[in-house]
């Protein structure tokens, strides 16, 4: 049974940071690439951050270059997103997924597999 479960989220001020976790179960790490979307009210969901679990490359939205950063733990089988320098405007519902694609990037179609999101909140 394959299972994503991100932790982490909560409310914090302009400026500050987070961690956010995701625990990967079944077959979900042995896809291709993994990554971090978002979703705020009203809006459609986009691709924040995306990491090639076969060799590390990474793939940032404009919008976090330079303030996010993604990592995994094989050994862990689990999915990171450092978060610095937040803003009001990353207030979303940030989600981790898999991919099982052979190419890793954003595109938001080529993830099959959800976890149920966890709540972002920047002031």
């Amino acid at each position: 049974h394959a299972q994503l479960v991100e932790s982490g989220g909560g409310s914090v001020q302009a400026g500050g940071s987070l961690v956010l976790s995701c625990a990967a179960s079944g077959y979900t790490y042995s896809s291709n690439c993994m990554g971090w979307f978002r979703q705020a009210p009203g809006k459609e969901r986009e691709g924040v951050a995306a990491i090639y679990t076969g060799g590390g490359s990474t793939y940032y939205a404009d919008s976090v270059k330079g303030r996010f950063t993604i990592s995994k733990d094989n050994a862990k089988s689990a999915l990171y997103l450092q978060m610095n320098s937040l803003k009001p405007e990353d207030t979303a519902m940030y989600y981790c997924a898999a991919s099982y694609y052979t190419a890793c990037s954003l595109i938001i179609g080529r993830f099959g597999d959800w976890g149920q999101g966890t709540q972002v909140t920047v002031s």
